[in-house]
C-alpha cells in the first residue's frame, strides 16, 4: 500500500519544554543482574572484612567505596570524577546501599587512605573468588598463562619507574605480572611491580606460589603453564619439574648462538602443515644441569623487498622462514606441543579487554596502595562478568589443543551495551518494588535469562 508525502512527513518548528521531576529513573537497568551476583557472592560483607584493620573509617566505609568502583568500571566510566554523570542514579544507590552517592574528591580520598594491608587483603579477595570458581568446575587439566602488561602514566605516582614501555618511551609506569586461566579467561592474581623491572624479576615465588593455590582447591588436576622467552632459565624449568607442571616456554635465541647452528645444520624436518615444519632434540645450555626436550620450528614467510620497485609492474618477494624454539616437559607430539604453546596468544586479548572494557590502563591517584586497590578493582570487575556468564551459560566447548576457553563469552562492553546500560523506572506499585524497563523482546529474555540462572545457582 502506497503512502502519500504528507501522511509520511510533518512540520516541525516549536521545540518542546523542558521539565525535570525526581521519578526515580535509571539509565542502568540491567546493573539489577550484577545485584543479583553481588548479593549471591556476598561481596560487600567480603569487601568490608579488607579493610577493618584500618580501624576509622570514612562515613561510606572503604568496603562500599571499592564495591562502587567495580560498578563504576562495569558502567564503563574510566576517571573517578565521571561518577558525577550518575550521582543521582537510583538503581546504582539500591546496589550500593546508600541514600546519595560520594563525589568524586571524596572517593580520591578513600583510596589515598588505604594501605599495603589493603591492597593485599582485596588482591587475596579477587583470587579467592576465582579459586572457588574453579573448585567448582572440576577440570581436569588446568592451564595458567604468566606474563606482564604496562601500564602508563603521564605523572608520577608513588611505585611507578621509568622501563621499556614501546608505546609510550619515557613515560613512567608500573609493571604488574599476570596469571591468567585460560579456561575461563579470568585472572588468578596479580603482582603490582614499578615499570623498570625485567619480566622474571622475582617471577619464581609468585609463579610458585600461584600454582600451589589452584593446587590446595583442584588436588588432582594437571597443571600446565606456558610463558614466553623472558622466563626461561634453569632455575624455573627445574621448579615446575619439581612441582610436577607440564610447562612449554619460549627460547631466546639470542642468547643461545649454538641454537642457530643447530637449525642450519638440521637437514630434514618433520612437516606439520603447509607452512610449519619442526624438529626436537634432548639439549641444554652449557650452565644447565641437565638435558631437557627442545622443539625447534620454522614457519614459511614472506620476506618483504626493501628495494625500489616499478608499480606498474609486480611487487616481487621471496620466500624464508622464521624460527623458534620452546623447551617443554610435555610428552605429546611436537605438533600438539606447538599448538598448546601458540595458544597463550589469547592472555593478550584477556589483557586488551581489561584494559579496553574495565580501564585497567588508567592511574588514578599518586599513592602506590590506591592505584593497587584500582587495579584489583579492574580486575574484579573483569572476572565478575566473566563469572556471571558462566553461573548462568553451560560451556560452550570442550579442551582443545590450544586450551581455548570453555565458555563462548561476551566481553563486558557487548553486555554493557545490551543490557546494562537500559533505561527504567523504579516504582512502588501496591508497595511492591518495580523495575519498569522498555518492552523490548530481546532485553527481556536476556535479563530474565541472567536472573533465572543466578536464582538456579544460589
Amino acid at each position: 500500500m502506497k503512502s502519500s508525502r504528507a501522511e509520511i512527513h510533518r512540520k516541525t518548528y516549536k521545540l518542546p519544554d523542558l521539565g525535570f521531576e525526581d521519578q526515580q529513573l535509571t539509565s542502568f537497568s540491567g546493573l539489577v543482574i550484577f545485584q543479583a551476583l553481588f548479593t549471591g557472592l556476598q561481596l560487600k560483607q567480603r569487601l568490608k572484612s579488607c579493610f577493618q584493620h584500618l580501624g576509622v573509617t570514612p562515613i561510606f566505609g572503604h568496603g562500599v567505596m571499592v564495591l562502587l568502583l567495580v560498578v563504576h568500571l562495569l558502567l564503563g566510566y574510566r576517571e573517578l570524577r565521571d561518577i558525577r554523570y550518575y550521582q543521582d542514579d537510583p538503581l546504582v544507590r539500591r546496589i550500593l546501599g546508600l541514600t546519595r552517592l560520594p563525589d568524586a574528591s571524596t572517593l580520591s580520598r578513600a583510596l589515598a587512605s588505604t594501605d599495603a594491608c589493603s591492597a593485599e587483603k582485596l588482591r587475596r579477595l579477587c583470587r579467592q573468588l576465582v579459586l572457588e570458581r574453579l573448585a567448582s568446575l572440576g577440570l581436569n587439566r588446568i592451564t595458567v598463562d604468566f606474563d606482564g602488561s604496562v601500564l602508563s602514566t603521564g605523572r608520577f605516582a608513588e611505585g611507578t619507574a621509568v622501563g621499556f614501555n614501546r608505546k609510550k618511551k619515557g613515560q613512567r609506569s608500573y609493571y604488574p605480572l599476570f596469571c591468567t586461566l585460560a579456561q575461563t579467561g579470568q585472572i588468578v592474581d596479580v603482582w603490582h611491580r614499578p615499570g623498570n623491572v625485567h619480566d622474571s624479576n622475582g617471577a619464581k615465588a609468585f609463579i610458585l606460589g600461584c600454582i600451589r593455590e589452584i593446587r590446595s582447591v583442584a588436588p588432582q588436576a594437571i597443571i600446565e603453564t606456558r610463558m614466553d622467552s623472558a622466563f626461561f632459565s634453569d632455575e624455573i624449568v627445574r621448579m615446575l619439574d619439581a612441582e610436577g607442571v607440564e610447562y612449554s616456554l619460549s627460547v631466546p635465541f639470542e642468547r643461545f648462538a649454538k641454537l642457530k647452528r643447530l637449525i642450519e645444520a638440521r637437514k630434514h624436518w618433520w612437516r606439520h602443515n603447509g607452512k610449519i615444519a619442526y624438529f626436537e632434540m634432548q639439549w641444554k645450555p652449557s650452565k644447565w644441569k641437565r638435558r631437557a626436550r627442545f622443539v625447534f620450528v620454522r614457519q614459511r614467510s614472506k620476506i618483504q623487498s626493501r628495494e625500489p620497485v616499478q608499480l606498474d609492474l609486480f611487487v616481487p618477494f621471496a620466500w624464508g622462514y622464521d624460527f623458534k624454539v620452546m623447551v617443554t616437559n610435555k610428552r605429546i607430539r611436537a605438533g600438539k606441543v606447538l599448538s598448546f604453546h601458540n595458544g597463550r596468544g589469547s592472555q593478550e586479548g584477556v589483557f586488551a579487554e581489561l584494559k579496553t572494557d574495565s580501564q585497567l590502563d588508567y592511574v588514578p591517584t599518586r599513592t602506590l596502595a590506591g592505584n593497587q586497590i584500582y587495579l584489583f578493582s579492574a580486575v574484579l570487575a573483569h572476572n565478575l562478568s566473566r563469572e556471571l556468564q558462566m553461573q548462568t551459560t553451560l560451556k560452550h566447548r570442550a579442551t582443545t589443543a590450544k586450551r581455548t576457553q570453555l565458555w563462548a563469552f561476551v566481553r563486558l562492553d557487548t553486555l554493557r551495551r545490551k543490557l546494562i546500560q537500559r533505561a527504567g523506572r523504579l516504582t512502588r506499585p501496591q508497595g511492591k518494588l518495580t523495575l519498569t524497563m522498555s518492552a523490548n523482546k530481546s532485553v527481556k529474555n536476556e535479563l530474565l535469562h541472567y536472573l533465572t540462572g543466578l536464582e538456579k545457582a544460589a
